[in-house]
């Protein structure tokens, strides 16, 4: 995309004087953000950083690490033998110019054979410029429209200014996995609260919203980085809506242990008209135990009052429902003996959250358009719900009986995961067919 106004002109031009990637930061990176590899080939070990082989000492199957005997250094195995080895990962430089902070953002190859020591490459794919008021404007690499994978970028390709909108794709969305620590930062970020530490959060992210927004650096300033972290994270940002209760937990230093679940808590609250400026319900010493008794408590009144008014309204929920979520039914994934599908009918939500005792139906899970929400089950008995933001693409929440997790938890979110391109690509295809 060509630069139109003055400001895109502006950026284009600071961009091209900005000095290339170092050799000091390609040689931290690859210290840094990679793996050390090893692989198992013809009886013998082989360190994929050093290129040293050796036979072992103890039984090999199913081994997850070892050390290398020559670099002492731990080394995870590759579970399948192969000539060639691959990591792609990705760290970000952050530096200012002008009156932008600049978080570049520099694309990582790690290419390893055995017997070999490894060879890497670097490409500067992104560049996130943030004005004063925080306001992001992005130049990148162009990406293969073809491929499945929204960062397979076009290496050949210059860094081009992109849209505004941009920021609504997975690609702005990229979280380096390390930062270069000799950064540069505005001094208005530095009176705003910050201190040179990200908390995994996206740097793009943070200090955007360091520079526009009170709620973040109150969050900031107080040290509470792990609803920070939710706070910029979730794509509702219901913190908003309950800043006040925040402001009662931050006043009596009550630390929230799950802010899904404490969000869920609140909305309850209000459902029962109860007071939330009063410290002794919005800081309950068993948030989970208070959440479940409300929960219940609500599907008690909701049978014996309002059936037949509940009977009404899933009917007419079902109509919208199944209007905005029509292009994902027929969804399945399944795994050995789980199968997740997706909640094609509002009455599924009732059923679910009477089975695991949540509130995915009492809370109207399936009234949030950015919400896509599947059952996994054994045999058809539920074992978890599942959440997925479809802005994001991620899953948000994976809940099993009274909130925790199943057994099953981690093939659960596994399985999820790698079908996400599924449920992507049926958006694609309602985007074309209305196109």
């Amino acid at each position: 995309m060509k630069p139109h106004t003055t400001i895109e002109k502006h950026i284009v031009a600071l961009s091209q004087s900005l000095a290339p990637i170092t050799p000091e930061m390609q040689s931290w990176a690859e210290k840094n953000i990679f793996l050390k590899w090893g692989a198992l080939s013809r009886g013998k070990f082989h360190c994929l950083d050093c290129g040293h082989a050796w036979k072992p000492q103890c039984e090999t199957k199913s081994l997850k690490f070892t050390k290398c005997t020559s670099c002492k250094g731990k080394l995870k195995m590759y579970q399948y033998n192969q000539v060639l080895f691959k990591e792609i990962e990705y760290s970000a430089v952050v530096t200012k110019a002008s009156e932008f902070q600049i978080v570049r953002i520099i694309c990582s190859h790690k290419l390893m054979k055995k017997n070999n020591l490894p060879t890497f490459y670097h490409k500067e794919v992104m560049q996130h410029w943030i004005d004063p008021k925080g306001e992001v404007r992005t130049l990148s690499l162009s990406t293969n429209p073809f491929s499945q994978a929204y960062d397979s970028w076009q290496y050949y390709s210059n860094l081009e200014i992109r849209p505004k909108d941009f920021q609504n794709s997975p690609k702005y969305r990229i979280n380096p996995y390390r930062i270069y620590p000799k950064i540069k930062i505005l001094p208005i970020l530095k009176r705003n609260g910050f201190k040179k530490a990200f908390y995994t959060i996206k740097p793009q992210v943070l200090l955007s919203s360091l520079l526009k927004d009170s709620y973040t650096e109150t969050l900031l300033k107080t040290t509470k980085t792990r609803l920070l972290r939710y706070y910029l994270e979730s794509p509702d940002q219901q913190i908003r809506n309950n800043w006040q209760a925040v402001k009662i937990c931050l006043k009596n230093n009550y630390t929230i242990s799950d802010f899904g679940i404490w969000e869920d808590y609140l909305d309850l609250l209000r459902w029962f008209k109860k007071d939330i400026c009063s410290a002794l319900l919005i800081c309950p010493n068993d948030l989970n135990g208070e959440h479940d008794k409300l929960v219940q408590k609500k599907q008690e009144v909701q049978r014996k009052k309002y059936l037949l008014q509940m009977r009404a309204e899933i009917k007419e929920a079902q109509i919208l429902y199944a209007e905005q979520k029509k292009q994902f039914f027929g969804l399945c994934f399944t795994q050995a003996d789980i199968t997740i599908t997706v909640l094609e009918n509002v009455r599924q939500f009732m059923e679910e959250g009477d089975n695991l005792r949540h509130c995915v139906f009492t809370n109207e899970y399936f009234k949030k358009n950015d919400s896509l929400l599947f059952s996994a089950r054994i045999d058809n008995t539920p074992l978890e719900t599942i959440e997925v933001s479809l802005s994001k693409m991620e899953v948000s929440q994976c809940r099993g009986l009274k909130n925790k997790n199943s057994k099953h938890h981690k093939v659960i979110l596994n399985l999820i995961n790698r079908n996400l391109y599924q449920i992507r690509s049926r958006m694609k295809k309602q985007k074309a067919e209305k196109c």
